[in-house]
């Protein structure tokens, strides 16, 4: 069956290609970022591919934005009953570097906004008696230098995931954690240029590191999310699925 779905974080990246992969398992997806405008070229990818699609501009940390861009999601396209909740940003710093403000601005993001996000989708989604919500964490999750921040941001949306799947599963909604390893993207990028370092030698040196010798695509998670939003799906929740080519958890 055809879905409604709301893709965050969704301009580019892990996102845009999940949104594209959704579309193309013929679901209708608002992809949501915080420019509307940013949006346009995954947009124009799935419309001319002979999908629905729509832009949404929108902070996912703003109660009130969140509640305007989903009640125009459920206006222009319909209800939406699956949501993936990838919007990110990163504030790297060393602990005795990082300020407040880097800490607020990251959790906020992910976690504030995978909570506003899921608050709202999830009525309808228990209306429709069906829902998926697939929320990105990361390895950072396991800890990481330079990222106590985004490390407890993304090992707090895998409490927050197991918590939905309990709170949710009897109404028929699933939730589930993708978890990335090395994936190569703008994000990563600005790793390397945090570090110093050329991001061949960046990619290079974690393709030494990562059992199946290769650096993980967007694509690669958006295939994990695809499952996790599929009907045949439907008995696995709760879980933290690592996508990292090799073992992490």
């Amino acid at each position: 069956m055809n879905r409604i779905a709301i893709v965050t974080g969704a301009a580019r990246g892990i996102g845009a290609a999940t949104a594209l992969r959704l579309a193309k398992d013929g679901h209708a997806v608002a992809v949501l970022d915080l420019d509307e405008s940013s949006c346009a070229d995954t947009v124009t990818a799935i419309t001319d591919a002979g999908g629905r699609a729509i832009a949404v501009g929108a902070n996912v940390a703003d109660s009130a934005a969140v509640d305007a861009a989903v009640a125009r999601v459920t206006e222009e396209l319909g209800a939406p009953t699956i949501l993936i909740n990838n919007a990110g940003i990163i504030r790297d710093n060393m602990l005795f570097k990082m300020t407040e403000d880097d800490w607020d601005a990251v959790l906020g993001v992910h976690l504030r906004g995978a909570f506003l996000m899921s608050r709202a989708v999830q009525k309808h989604q228990v209306e429709a008696g069906w829902g998926r919500i697939v929320n990105l964490s990361s390895t950072s999750a396991l800890g990481n230098r330079g990222q106590a921040n985004y490390s407890a941001a993304k090992a707090g949306m895998q409490g927050f995931t197991k918590t939905l799947a309990i709170e949710l599963g009897r109404y028929g909604v699933t939730a589930n954690s993708i978890a990335p390893g090395f994936i190569v993207s703008d994000m990563t990028r600005a790793t390397a240029d945090r570090m110093g370092v050329q991001f061949d030698d960046f990619v290079g040196h974690m393709v030494s590191e990562i059992p199946v010798a290769r650096a993980g695509k967007p694509e690669d998670i958006a295939n994990a999310a695809a499952f996790f939003c599929s009907e045949e799906a439907s008995f696995v929740s709760g879980q933290v699925l690592y996508v990292a080519g090799g073992p992490k958890a």
